[in-house]
């Protein structure tokens, strides 16, 4: 079996201030921190003689290899990346940044979004990518309307409870 894979979907190119800022620490700290360590600790496995049975000399290769496509990929991403970092006019209205509380509309139940960048999704703090399917569904949507979104367990109706663009 290849390692070829086929590409990745192309995915929504906007990030809010405060991802673009963490992406480019990310960058900054893989290029000068880890790397040169990696590479330090390499040469130091490598100077210790064959490396076919030298297991910390392969691990650093992997190592150095995963840093140098993250490294690669940041630094294009970065490139493409458009900043939105600005409240939309409409601020009654669902759009990108937007913090949006939601209301299950079956049992009640009240689930707090945030609708960001693909590149940073956090599932913690419930950060959605625009991309994802209920992001999408929700878009333009106004305080006090409802909409059936398809989620992986299911069809289920949510009412939008209040819409907020944080650091705007």
């Amino acid at each position: 079996m290849g390692r070829w894979r086929p590409p990745a979907e192309k995915s929504t190119a906007l990030i809010t201030r405060e991802g673009h800022d963490r992406l480019k620490a990310e960058l900054d700290e893989l290029w000068r921190v880890r790397r040169p360590e990696v590479v330090k600790a390499l040469a130091a496995a490598a100077a210790e003689g064959d490396r076919s049975e030298n297991a910390e000399y392969t691990y650093r290769k992997k190592q150095l290899g995963e840093i140098d496509r993250r490294v690669r990929y940041l630094s294009k991403r970065l490139e493409d990346l458009k900043v939105v970092d600005a409240a939309p006019s409409d601020r009654e209205a669902v759009f990108f940044g937007a913090q949006v509380e939601l209301e299950n509309v079956a049992n009640g139940e009240l689930v707090r979004y945030r609708i960001v960048g693909p590149d940073e999704t956090d599932a913690k703090r419930g950060w959605i990518s625009i991309d994802a399917p209920l992001a999408r569904t929700m878009l333009k949507k106004r305080v006090d309307d409802e909409f059936e979104a398809q989620l992986p367990g299911g069809a289920v109706r949510f009412a939008i409870v209040a819409v907020d663009y944080p650091g705007a």
